[in-house]
């Protein structure tokens, strides 16, 4: 049985999956745990014994395909650490896209809500409730939950622009920074949708070829936009994680260090770095305990790409198990 949703973050090339669970996105790790326990022992065979043999296949195809994956790629560490930054790609992606995209009565709401989060979480908490007691409205209430994720993560990076000191031409546009007599006097007005640079629709669409583990396709994109605009950090950046994706450690470095050069707050370069500089660390130490004193230290041997192999987008290109 194939599960399509079609909605909130599953329409970005992305899985969702803490709308799988049906948990917050910024949920702890306790949390997700004790929440896909809960939907495993509802779905699992002996707890369906009384139902249909057609609700027990359903049940059984959402837990070893929907379920079961999603706890699998968030309860991982290093996975969820690599998730939740393409996670919040998604989420600049989606707030640069908000003029595209058609949202839910749910989501809607949320979207000009002056308290957004407690209406996500309380929204969020009553979709969950449901989700996996009606099985024939798993998929739909999946797509809800979806939905709200996307506009959390909107509103959010919105929030975080507004942080950076950032000046904005019309600040009024957010009702969270306004007196409450004004918020009852003034509309909340969306911000025009942003249009797209040329640069920009080719990141896009090297996006998409990345989350489809089509990274030489994403390579070609990449450089397209490049050529477009030489100076666009951010291309940089995701040229970076595909290299580092590909065990290919010196051209990531080169394309992070370009990045950061252009952009020196470029988060995703930082992580690069990171990565980096971790999987050279454990070679080094091993270098160290076993040369002798006095002796050079071999470096042609080691390889401190191999780590990186995982790369920060195991989540696109990631075996699966």
């Amino acid at each position: 049985m194939s599960f399509q949703i079609a909605r909130g973050l599953f329409l970005l090339d992305f899985i969702d999956h803490h709308a799988i669970l049906g948990v917050p996105v910024d949920a702890e790790i306790k949390d997700i745990r004790k929440r896909y326990l809960k939907i495993a022992r509802r779905l699992h065979p002996d707890s369906a014994s009384s139902e249909t043999e057609a609700s027990r296949l359903q049940a059984s195809d959402l837990l070893s395909k929907l379920v079961n994956p999603a706890w699998e790629k968030l309860s991982q560490e290093r996975d969820r650490s690599e998730y939740m930054i393409v996670l919040k790609l998604k989420g600049q992606q989606a707030l640069r896209q908000q003029g595209e995209l058609v949202l839910g009565p749910l989501a809607k709401q949320l979207s000009t809500s002056t308290n957004p989060d407690h209406f996500y979480i309380n929204s969020l908490k009553d979709l969950a409730a449901q989700q996996y007691e009606l099985l024939d409205q798993t998929l739909e209430l999946t797509a809800q939950i979806s939905e709200l994720n996307l506009v959390y993560l909107m509103r959010k990076e919105a929030k975080g622009e507004l942080q950076t000191g950032e000046k904005k031409s019309s600040p009024p546009q957010s009702s969270e920074a306004m007196p409450p007599t004004a918020r009852s006097q003034a509309p909340v007005a969306a911000p025009p949708p942003v249009r797209e640079s040329q640069a920009d629709q080719y990141y896009r669409r090297a996006e998409g070829f990345v989350a489809k583990n089509n990274f030489a396709q994403a390579i070609l994109e990449l450089r397209e936009a490049l050529q477009a605009d030489p100076n666009n950090s951010r291309c940089h950046s995701l040229m970076g994680m595909i290299y580092l994706k590909q065990n290919q450690g010196t051209m990531a470095k080169i394309h992070f260090n370009k990045a950061l050069q252009l952009n020196p707050q470029d988060t995703m370069a930082h992580e690069g770095i990171q990565r980096l500089e971790q999987a050279q660390k454990p070679a080094s130490k091993t270098t160290g305990s076993t040369a002798k004193p006095g002796a050079p230290k071999e470096t042609s041997g080691k390889k401190p790409d191999d780590k990186a192999g995982g790369g920060l987008f195991g989540l696109f290109g990631g075996k699966k198990k």
